[in-house]
């Protein structure tokens, strides 16, 4: 979670100072003076499960009658800044700041803004926050851009997608769509269906989904698989346990996918349980459905023309009889029309719950209405620069290599011995030959039981000893005659 003392309202009613008490059941609206510091949601770890339940009690009121809650957000503007197309997500978070009573900025064809004379993302979002707006709603196609954003910003940013990495509101909506359909999260079996690799919601989607307590079945299109460092951190974080899943049962979903079945619940079942057609799927709560994310595609990951797709004969399988259809759109063909008419089928309504979940993330966020229960959020590993030396991320699409102007490279530590770091926007675990110290300009082997006594802002990564050497680096009397 990323803090930042926000300006002070200093009574303003425009700013959030006197505002009219609300009555009935309609929630507490704040004071300039009692709002809390200003909050960004980046990743989803940014809400604590305390938080959800209570952000889906608040979004449950705004549903009730979207338009008695004019005088929640009187004054407040919120900005688009959209670096990538949007129907759902920027109309869905416009309108839910309408309806607040607020005002909004939209920047939703970022060709005509200043970024085509070279302006960076830092610079726009220093201008955009400095007084323009109150909020940012952010979207961008390098990964880890809205960590950045968050880093300069004096007011709330919300990562609206951010590459192939994380959309969080979407993922609020998801899971408020099953708290309304379910009743509850915890335990649930969902199926995750189609492009899981670059898919940005299965990837907020499934950490959540791993937070409450639920389980997930993986039906990718062939070559098109979760992406390795998702399943690692499921893994190391949430302690799930992936396995190979028979889902014959799921019909003719599953019939051309190896399906994967991942649990939190079960890792003292799964370590006895010898089938080795796998885990056998009885039945599920729900199917997500994505559509081929072919704007990241390098050309390559669809050799099969034919995509998963969900149509009428697929839901008449049993294991499905009670599962709702969930797709957070645009859809292509991976959902036949005949779906539409089925009563399990939600996702239309799945999009018109986004702004209800979205007025509440809104009010939240800028201070308007507390939450009835608060908890410590998953949260952000504290970061440290990389004070010399060439980019350690090896990803291409991380706004460390996009922006470089203001995007600095920084990591988290993951593990302190043996040390395993990662990109701090992006959140790609990092390779190293060698390690150096900035301070004794020594580098060690990544073994070295002295890498430990190194502070974290003094580490440097090099990717081979001759990159140390060339840094002016001499090794350390382990790898002296090496």
């Amino acid at each position: 979670m990323t803090q930042d003392t926000g300006p002070d309202d200093g009574g303003d009613p425009e700013r959030g100072g006197e505002v009219r008490p609300v009555t009935g059941d309609a929630p507490q609206v704040l004071s300039g003076a009692e709002a809390p510091a200003v909050r960004h949601l980046v990743s989803i770890d940014d809400v604590s499960i305390e938080e959800m339940h209570a952000l889906f009690r608040l979004a449950d009121r705004f549903a009730s009658d979207p338009r008695a809650f004019a005088d929640t957000c009187p004054g407040f503007i919120s900005a688009s800044l959209f670096y990538e197309p949007s129907t759902r997500t920027r109309l869905s978070f416009e309108s839910a700041m309408l309806r607040l009573g607020g005002g909004v900025l939209t920047a939703a064809e970022m060709t005509s803004s200043s970024v085509v004379k070279g302006e960076s993302l830092a610079d726009t979002i220093r201008v955009v926050g400095g007084g323009y707006a109150d909020a940012i709603v952010l979207r961008h196609p390098s990964e880890g851009a809205a960590r950045l954003a968050a880093r300069y910003s004096p007011v709330p940013v919300i990562n609206a997608g951010d590459g192939s990495l994380e959309h969080p509101t979407q993922t609020l909506c998801d899971l408020y769509n099953l708290h309304v359909e379910r009743g509850k999260i915890e335990g649930l079996d969902v199926v995750l269906a189609g492009d899981l690799k670059y898919s940005r919601t299965v990837h907020s989607f499934a950490y959540a989904l791993a937070r409450f307590g639920a389980n997930i079945v993986c039906v990718p299109q062939a070559g098109l698989e979760l992406p390795d460092y998702v399943v690692e951190r499921l893994h190391e974080e949430f302690q799930v346990e992936p396995m190979r899943a028979d889902a014959r049962r799921l019909g003719n979903l599953a019939s051309n996918s190896d399906a994967v079945y991942l649990t939190p619940q079960k890792p003292h079942q799964l370590s006895l349980f010898t089938d080795a057609r796998g885990w056998e799927v009885q039945s599920v709560d729900a199917v997500y459905m994505t559509r081929p994310q072919t704007e990241r595609h390098s050309g390559s990951e669809l050799t099969d023309t034919t995509y998963l797709r969900l149509e009428k004969r697929a839901m008449a399988a049993e294991s499905l009889r009670d599962a709702v259809v969930m797709h957070p759109l645009p859809r292509r063909d991976e959902i036949s029309d005949e779906v539409d008419a089925d009563p399990r089928s939600i996702y239309f309504k799945q999009a018109a719950r986004g702004v209800p979940i979205r007025m509440a993330i809104l009010s939240w966020l800028l201070g308007r209405v507390p939450l009835e229960s608060a908890g410590e959020p998953h949260g952000q590993q504290a970061s440290y620069g990389v004070p010399m030396g060439p980019n350690p991320c090896p990803n291409p699409s991380c706004i460390s290599r996009t922006e470089t102007r203001h995007a600095e490279p920084r990591f988290t530590i993951l593990e302190r011995e043996p040390l395993r770091v990662a990109c701090a926007y992006c959140t790609r675990e990092l390779s190293h030959a060698v390690i150096g110290c900035s301070r004794s300009r020594i580098f060690h082997a990544p073994e070295a039981g002295t890498i430990r006594l190194i502070l974290p802002e003094h580490l440097v990564f090099f990717e081979d000893e001759e990159a140390a050497l060339g840094a002016g680096f001499r090794p350390a009397a382990s790898l002296a005659g090496h």
